[in-house]
């Protein structure tokens, strides 16, 4: 008897159905049937399952004689299921990899339970992945079996078969099957979770719910839509048979008064002549099974007083209502914006007629980030050498508290921001100037960058649309305001000429944020790997990709849990996302882990490094600053060609890489299983690598720079 037994039904997903099958068929849990129902589809679904099932004898096909709907494909899986745990997986869906290898796994540690059930994340066109907005009901907390009873939120899900896997022998002994009909989920979800005594969670994205801009059955305008009000009267059948189950009906009376007015107001379902008739038909069913509730909520309450009265015109006038009424605030907002907007400008306009403050400074990276990267090496320096000196960082509210509490803060776009941009001397960045900043005479301009550049940047991007800003020539031009570029290696400066051609000067002093990596603190770093929560002993791999400029969507091309497993229980992965991926590299609904630590949201990469034993990235700067801490370095990219065709690299890392080059994770995996990534080859690969890219590196790249800049004083050369 297989451990799972995989239902999937096919009706015109023909498109969807390979990747579908091929994401059960590969997952690394290998004891499974797959029963794959063509329900009659007019494509070429059937045939694929037969192709399929001649591949791979855990496929069974089966050719229904008509269409049935979801339902009878369903029943018809069910009755040749063989496997100890059922699961229903839509034709146009998929598993997560290793899916059902974690879902074993939560089986074993909860006994066996006769439900788990398991997250899901919509995924979109673009590429994009929603995790579930009330992932937190499945929380993985204390009783770790249980009863509805004991978790009535789970009610709150949404109400489908397929975020749950089922063991089989519960499923016969409730003789559980699934009405014709749409919306046949509702009264099977309800009634399973009703009846099981022993239910579990797994708090993981085990499905990715494939959200379809055509052709989906709920997005098809139908009279079948109407098929629901029989739906909600076999789940209250099932309540009036079980008298114990009565404290249940409020619950599901709620959920069917939202679900009525879902359908009718969701566009694309209901027949523009049958909406009248629809609320008219919700007001019966209201009558028919209405049960007291508690107090409701404003909105709530309005709900169910228009299903109450069935009232089509009234509905239709607190649409044109509510419409009017959000108009109206957006509007509101606008005048706000725009005055606010006008004052600000004009505040600025004045305080440029101010004064100078010879000794004030002010530092920022990134769009308010936090206090990190050169900019914050430069101020720590700034305040450290420059007598009577007033600095300070530009930082949005949630980033305040990583900056030093004598470095004064400033929010974008608040009046004391522009104050501070229009009277300071010094203004050190990393990023773009501020929209309609304007340079006064007298005022000196440090560019830090963001690293060394291995990637195109500047000028170099005019052939590359697909990389570059959409203004290539403004941001070149933004270059006339800089007065000073740091650099820290001569790659860097020729990089820096060719791609922003300007009368600065460049400083070839160093890496400022590099000058934390001469002698680290070996005090510092196991106080950070404590507030990481890393077991001593542990080796903690730094995983930081760089930003893909091509790609629309997340890009995550490690299963970082799978390299985990092969990698073993004494390795620990600090997945560290890009700033501009807007996602953690962690997939949506990763169970939390001691050894795989989303630090994406950490003020500091560079403490980061710190804490880590070995970087892995790809076309990334923070490899040259790694390599001042003379740790191992992994390159790992599957994406060589398309990154080199859309962004560009500036230097080829495969012909002197700071250590092993891996190009797939298999290649990876061996790296560190045959230790190659701290062997004899990776120190001497290392070692040059720091002589082309490090020359500076003597922990004063900082003082050199401030020391120039700020008080006049001539360069030192390394130490």
């Amino acid at each position: 008897m297989p451990r799972f037994t995989v239902i999937v039904p096919a009706h015109r997903v023909e498109a969807y159905l390979g990747a579908c099958l091929d994401s059960v068929l590969g997952q690394s849990f290998g004891d499974l049937e797959v029963i794959a129902v063509d329900d009659c589809s007019p494509d070429g679904c059937g045939a694929l399952i037969d192709s399929y099932a001649a591949r791979d004898s855990r496929v069974l096909p089966v050719h229904l004689p008509e269409n049935g709907g979801l339902g009878r494909a369903r029943n018809a899986g069910l009755e040749r299921a063989t496997g100890e745990y059922v699961l229903f997986l839509d034709g146009d869906d998929t598993l997560t990899p290793d899916a059902l290898h974690t879902l074993s796994d939560r089986i074993k540690e909860t006994d066996s339970p006769e439900i788990v059930v398991f997250d899901y994340a919509r995924t979109y066109l673009s590429g994009a992945e929603v995790r579930n907005q009330l992932a937190a009901e499945l929380r993985e907390s204390d009783p770790q079996v249980f009863t509805l009873a004991e978790r009535p939120g789970l009610l709150r899900l949404l109400m489908v078969v397929w975020n749950k896997t089922y063991r089989r022998d519960f499923l016969e002994r409730t003789r559980l099957t699934f009405p014709p009909g749409y919306y046949e989920d509702t009264p099977w979800t309800f009634p399973a979770l009703m009846s099981a005594e022993r239910i579990a969670v797994l708090d993981r994205v085990c499905v990715h719910y494939r959200q379809r801009r055509q052709g989906s059955i709920l997005g098809t305008v139908s009279h079948r839509h109407f098929d629901v009000f029989d739906q909600y009267d076999r789940v209250f059948a099932f309540l009036d048979a079980r008298p114990e189950l009565a404290r249940w009906r409020p619950v599901v009376f709620r959920r069917m008064v939202d679900h009525f007015v879902t359908v009718y107001t969701r566009p694309g379902r209901l027949p523009a002549g049958e909406r009248a008739a629809f609320l008219h038909r919700a007001r019966d069913q209201y009558r028919l099974h209405r049960t007291p509730l508690p107090p409701l909520g404003p909105r709530d309450r309005v709900r169910h007083a228009l299903i109450r009265h069935g009232s089509h015109r009234a509905f239709g006038a607190l649409r044109l209502a509510a419409r009017a009424s959000g108009r109206a605030r957006r509007a509101a907002r606008s005048l706000k914006e725009r005055v606010r907007g006008a004052g600000l400008r004009a505040h600025y306009a004045l305080q440029r007629r101010l004064p100078l403050r010879e000794l004030d400074a002010v530092f920022g990276s990134g769009d308010g980030h936090g206090w990190t990267h050169h900019p914050a090496a430069l101020e720590q320096a700034a305040r450290d050498l420059v007598p009577g000196l007033r600095s300070f960082w530009i930082t949005r509210p949630e980033h305040r508290h990583t900056a030093p509490t004598a470095t004064r803060k400033v929010e974008p776009g608040t009046a004391a921001y522009f104050t501070a941009l229009a009277r300071a001397r010094y203004l050190v960045t990393d990023g773009e100037p501020e929209p309609g900043y304007v340079k006064r005479r007298g005022q000196r301009i440090v560019q830090t960058g963001r690293g060394t550049p291995l990637k195109r940047v500047g000028a170099e991007l005019r052939d590359r649309p697909a990389a570059g800003p959409a203004d290539v020539g403004r941001v070149v031009r933004a270059a006339d305001q800089w007065d000073y570029v740091l650099s820290g290696n001569r790659h860097t400066t020729l990089t820096w000429e060719r791609a922003y051609p300007a009368p600065y000067t460049v400083l070839e002093y160093g890496q400022p944020r590099a000058d934390l990596f001469h002698r680290p603190d070996p005090a510092e770093r196991d106080r950070i790997r404590e507030t990481l929560g890393l077991d001593p002993g542990v080796t903690a791999l730094l995983y930081a990709p760089t930003y893909r400029d091509y790609r629309s969507g997340p890009y995550q091309p490690l299963d970082l849990a799978r390299m985990l497993r092969r990698l073993g229980p004494r390795f620990v992965l600090l997945a560290r996302a890009h700033p501009r991926f807007g996602a953690p590299l962690c997939p949506p609904g990763t169970a939390p882990s001691a050894r795989l630590v989303d630090v994406s949201g950490h003020p500091s990469v560079e403490r980061l490094c710190l804490a880590s034993d070995a970087l892995i990235t790809d076309f990334s700067s923070l490899m040259v600053d790694y390599a001042v801490l003379d740790r191992p370095v992994v390159l790992y990219a599957d994406d060589w060609a398309a990154f080199e065709a859309a962004r560009g690299i500036s230097v080829d890392l495969r012909e002197c890489p700071p250590g092993p080059v891996a190009r797939d994770g298999d290649d990876l995996a061996e790296i560190f299983a045959s230790g190659d990534w701290c062997g004899d080859a990776s120190a001497r690969q290392r070692a040059l690598f720091r002589e082309r890219f490090c020359p500076w590196e003597d922990g004063r790249a900082a003082e050199r720079v401030v020391r120039r800049v700020f008080l006049g004083e001539p360069p030192a050369g390394p130490s």
